[in-house]
């Protein structure tokens, strides 16, 4: 499908946590299909949230000897450049040394800005976290490394794994402080509207769930309630099937 920035905008108005919740119901993409694990976590967490279409490569910046090789990088950022869209770069680290793997530091993040791009999904690590945040440029990675080898891009738009989940050159990704999710396209069009609807319906349940004066099957009724008041109900019914 053709994305528009008024959508990507409107998407960015929302916590990740509650769009995975609004997937799950108008979206049959498995859950462990869409949200990347927990060692994928928000370095610069005052930054965000953030949505953008992915652009994958694959980066060896850990393994002895050897030199650069980053033509790969430059041609990736001129088609960035090309986009109209807010981007996330997916970075796979696939050098010998995963837990010396430094995908970026905030020169690159600054390049990376220059032609679109918000924010960085990776496996692997980056480093100068202060200019990250100045930049502004968010990471959402595996933590901190204080340096990196030679950086050797192996391949770029090819899909790659990162946090237990396939992700591929124009996947839709949402990250906040609390993760990433790749967004199911099909879903775009409604995600949105069904988010708001989300909201409400967990503020509303939220307050009730809080008192100590109604039962648990109390509860439970008046959540089964809410769902119809909220137009969720339909959602429950299909996501169950």
């Amino acid at each position: 499908m053709n994305l528009t920035p008024g959508q990507l905008q409107e998407l960015r108005d929302f916590d990740t946590a509650l769009l995975a919740n609004t997937i799950g119901l108008i979206d049959p993409t498995p859950a462990h299909e869409f949200y990347l694990s927990g060692e994928i976590q928000s370095v610069t967490p005052a930054l965000g949230p953030h949505v953008g279409m992915a652009f994958t490569a694959e980066l060896d910046s850990s393994t002895p000897g050897g030199s650069a090789d980053t033509e790969l990088y430059w041609k990736q950022l001129d088609a960035m450049a090309a986009c109209g869209l807010p981007i996330i770069w997916v970075v796979k680290a696939v050098g010998s040394r995963p837990e010396h793997e430094c995908m970026i530091g905030d020169g690159m993040a600054k390049v990376l800005r220059s032609v679109g791009c918000e924010a960085l999904v990776s496996d692997g690590r980056v480093r100068d976290v202060p200019g990250l945040l100045s930049t502004p440029f968010a990471a959402y990675c595996r933590g901190k490394a204080v340096h990196h080898g030679p950086l050797r891009f192996r391949a770029t738009d090819r899909p790659v794994e990162v946090g237990g989940v396939t992700l591929r050159s124009g996947d839709l990704i949402h990250a906040n402080n609390e993760g990433v999710i790749r967004i199911p396209l099909a879903c775009v069009d409604r995600l949105a509207t069904y988010a708001v609807k989300m909201r409400a319906f967990e503020h509303a349940a939220h307050i009730h769930w809080r008192r100590e004066d109604r039962t648990p099957a109390e509860k439970r009724a008046h959540v089964q309630k809410l769902l119809g008041e909220y137009g969720l109900t339909d959602c429950v019914s299909r996501a169950k099937r």
